[in-house]
């Protein structure tokens, strides 16, 4: 998940409050901090104009994330909140299961409070605020997106009954993370974790590599995830309605218990039964069996998948 870990037993850590939040600082930022951000939001900009879903950028308008320097979140929070009733609010790091699906379930999104280096520009191990930020918050401007954010949530504290916080793990890892939808124009991207990357920006709809496969509720909670690289597959949705509906429309409880009794899927995996919409060649990932992750280990393998230059 973006921004929770599943140890929900865990106390915040000194100077957070109860809930894990903390205050933003806003005039702590540096200069330099706030020109990370801006190059970040240009470079993201350029790249995501034809290739993600029309909503995200009316959010970034809406919430005029493009004003200059790291967004002050008070003033997020308070145009969120005309919107669709959200609020923003800075947490020191992953945050507990527990509280992360509680934070959801009440219309709060938490982000990390601090901005990667310039040396980190497209690549780091765990979100900042320019991937929570810029990532999430602008679908949230959107009533429908932000209802399915505020559903899961209550999943989320419904799952913990069940031990079935891995399998909601997949489902918010497929859609919020690294989510595309079928559009009149092919697939575009609304996932955090796309839309804050830029080579995964062109990997995720360009690559021949990865599978891109018609989301099904069981079929995405039943197959395991990369956390240190790029996706094998990506799951598209056909409209943020229908992702919403399948959401409130199950019964999760006999859909966790089915799950018991299945094999987890890899992630390079197609089924006879998937809607299969692009069967990836699974070259990029066979090119790096072996060895290590990361932006720097994994340039010469990008460089001959990408379909356009890219400098970071």
């Amino acid at each position: 998940m973006s921004s929770a870990h599943n140890d929900f037993r865990q106390s915040p850590p000194p100077g957070a409050n109860a809930d894990w939040t903390i205050p933003q600082d806003w005039a702590s930022y540096t200069s330099l901090e706030h020109a990370t951000w801006d190059r970040l939001y240009r470079l993201q900009l350029d790249l995501l104009k034809d290739r993600v879903v029309p909503e995200f950028l009316s959010g970034l308008d809406l919430l005029d994330m493009g004003r200059g320097g790291i967004p002050d979140l008070q003033q997020i929070s308070k145009q969120l909140m005309q919107l669709t009733g959200w609020r923003v609010e800075t947490v020191p790091g992953l945050v507990p299961a527990e509280d992360f699906f509680r934070h959801l379930a009440n219309r709060t999104f938490v982000a990390g409070r601090f901005i990667r280096t310039p040396e980190q520009i497209d690549y780091i191990p765990e979100p900042d605020i320019f991937h929570d930020v810029f990532g999430h918050v602008p679908l949230l401007a959107h009533p429908m997106f932000a209802n399915y954010m505020q559903a899961y949530g209550e999943g989320g504290l419904r799952s913990l009954q069940f031990n079935a916080i891995e399998k909601l793990s997949r489902l918010y890892w497929y859609t919020v993370e690294f989510g595309l939808m079928q559009t009149q124009d092919g697939p575009k991207i609304y996932g955090a974790g796309v839309v804050s990357s830029a080579t995964e920006s062109l990997f995720a709809l360009e690559s021949n590599s990865p599978n891109r496969i018609g989301f099904d509720l069981q079929r995405v909670m039943r197959t395991r995830y990369r956390i240190d690289d790029f996706q094998q597959t990506y799951f598209v949705i056909d409209s943020f309605k229908d992702l919403l509906d399948q959401t409130l429309s199950v019964d999760f409880a006999p859909v966790y218990k089915g799950l018991d009794g299945e094999t987890s899927l890899t992630p390079d995996l197609v089924l006879a039964e998937d809607k299969a919409l692009h069967i990836g060649s699974q070259s990029y990932a066979r090119a790096l069996d072996g060895h290590p992750r990361g932006i720097l280990s994994r340039w010469p393998a990008l460089k001959t998948l990408l379909p356009v230059p890219f400098l970071p």
